[in-house]
């Protein structure tokens, strides 16, 4: 082959056969290659130089597999990162996937399903916190698809029903990874957030003891909390952005938030105001609530204090106490009544404060040394106060919307135990001032003893249409069908008792001789079915939730 070499001018190119490439003898330079054929036969015309199929670039060539697991590898590598996974938490899914696929791999819609599986697997054998919400969001999944692929993984791997290599959610680490990976947060000071996180950790596990945890989704609970903890340190928080981060639902966040309220205002009947303490205005008095919790838990349970003997020491700290707070000032909505407040809860056993038995913390003893220092912080305060009147200067008192926590700053110890992160034997060893039964249990109570109220009264209804003459139902209080629709029409002004459609159903199972037990437990479709409808098709009715 002839050519003019562009670096000496000879005409001494010639042609290599093992790189396919133009090179001159004279100097060794190598041509570049200009003789490109365009190929104008589509698929019957000429092979292009240097295009082959499955080629990438010069000397290689990737067979369908290898190409295969080059891509599935890039995608896992991609997964990982967005779950700000470890390079070994790489390592781990790849073998995990490797040993599931038999070092296939694979493509296609199923394969990051089983990517977010396997992580899920990888994180929760090593005991930290990757909420399965949050790694069908990472994925784009639906979460009931992921949880069918994590059950499949599980079963293959062999790890169901080994707590050892398969450890239960941990809740508390789910909070700290969300106190680290809140935006609001990263503003504050590490001693804030510390302070933050100690006390979620706290209120977590007087959570988990109150049963709030129990057969319910974690990641709501943890929203509460972060939602509490962020008020009571003063950071803006709204629960909505909290349940977006932890890939919870919204309501169902509220609905545990509602139900921390509802606990820490029953641990708040001990205070000498607990009477007035509600729902609303539990968050101005939690402060006093959780030094109370935290004190009581550096207790063991049922220990009583040792009582203090003194003549003419008995004395109840309700009244005491009440007496010398400012009664025309409403709880919580004073500073300086908050932090005047403070400073009686600031007395332990130094100054003589003692139980005087049981679980009531309404009747205490009190040394007379005690008593005289109250007195005369009490007398200072008033003297101050009456000062400040004379001169014309009366002390601005906030509003219920201008209350602050600066005045409680330092309620918070961290001394407790429950601080850290403990066993759930540990956790249920301690006592935090209340002793509270399931939620999912009371409601389930409430709902079995309305339903009985119900059966009873169909019953009546029944016996009243059987025997129009022997039946009094002036103290049910309830009536029939037609006299509903009668008094409807004729007394328009009179409310009526409704009748709903459980009503209905409840009568025709009592007419088809259904047990009462079996009524109770609300299984309205499968009864119907069963008694009423012999088994054939069974029309729609709605769905009676517990």
């Amino acid at each position: 082959m002839s050519g003019c070499c562009k670096h000496c001018g000879s005409n001494s190119i010639v042609h290599d056969d093992i790189s396919a490439n133009l090179f001159c003898s004279s100097c060794g330079v190598v041509s570049e290659f200009d003789g490109y054929d365009a190929q104008i036969g589509r698929l019957n015309g000429p092979e292009g130089t240097f295009v082959r199929v499955g080629t990438s670039g010069t000397g290689t060539h990737y067979s369908y597999k290898e190409t295969k697991i080059y891509n599935a590898q890039n995608l896992i590598d991609d997964f990982v990162y967005k779950f700000a996974l470890s390079p070994s938490k790489c390592s781990d899914i790849k073998t995990m996937i490797a040993q599931i696929t038999e070092n296939e791999f694979g493509q296609g819609d199923w394969f990051p399903i089983l990517i977010g599986a396997c992580a899920y697997v990888v994180m929760r054998k090593d005991n930290k916190s990757l909420p399965i919400a949050e790694v069908a969001s990472v994925v784009g999944c639906d979460i009931y698809e992921l949880g069918r692929m994590f059950v499949r993984v599980v079963d293959f791997l062999g790890l169901k029903g080994s707590a050892e290599e398969f450890p239960e959610f941990d809740i508390v680490v789910a909070f700290e990874r969300a106190v680290r990976n809140c935006g609001k947060f990263s503003g504050l000071g590490r001693d804030v957030v510390e302070r933050m996180r100690k006390q979620g950790v706290f209120l977590i596990q007087c959570a988990v003891q109150w049963f709030l945890t129990t057969g319910r989704k974690p990641l709501p609970v943890v929203a509460a909390v972060l939602v509490l903890v962020a008020e009571l340190n003063e950071v803006d928080l709204r629960i909505e952005d909290v349940a977006r981060e932890v890939h919870a639902a919204v309501s169902t966040c509220r609905t545990r938030y509602k139900e921390l309220l509802e606990a820490l205002v029953k641990v708040a009947q001990v205070l000498p105001w607990g009477k007035d303490v509600t729902v609303k205005n539990v968050v101005r008095n939690a402060p006093f609530v959780i030094q109370y919790m935290e004190r009581k838990s550096m207790g063991k349970r049922g220990e009583k204090r040792k009582e203090v003997e003194e003549k003419g020491g008995g004395i109840d700290l309700g009244d005491a106490v009440s007496e010398c707070l400012r009664k025309n000032v409403e709880h919580g909505t004073s500073g300086n009544c908050v932090e005047n407040d403070s400073l009686y809860f600031e007395a332990e056993e130094n100054r003589g404060f003692v139980r005087s038995g049981g679980e009531s913390f309404d009747q205490m003893k009190i040394s007379h040394e005690c008593l005289s220092l109250m007195y005369t912080e009490f007398l200072n305060e008033m003297g101050h106060e009456k000062f400040m009147e004379g001169s014309g200067e009366v002390p601005q008192r906030k509003g219920m919307r201008g209350f602050e926590f600066l005045a409680c700053r330092d309620w918070w110890e961290g001394k407790s135990e429950l601080s850290k992160k403990l066993l759930l034997k540990q956790i249920l060893e301690k006592d935090v001032g209340l002793d509270a039964l399931p939620p999912s249990f009371v409601n389930g109570c409430k709902v079995y003893k309305r339903r009985k109220e119900k059966i009873n009264a169909a019953k009546l209804r029944i016996s009243r249409i059987k025997h129009p003459l022997g039946t009094d139902l002036g103290e049910s209080g309830d009536i029939g069908l037609s006299e509903c629709v009668n008094a409807g029409k004729k007394r328009k002004g009179k409310r009526v008792k409704d009748i709903d459609w459980e009503d209905f159903i409840i009568e025709a199972l009592l007419l088809h001789e259904v047990k009462e037990e079996e009524i109770e437990k609300g299984h309205y479709n499968t009864l119907l079915d069963l008694h009423v409808f012999n088994g054939g098709i069974m029309p729609e009715v709605p769905m009676w939730k517990a």
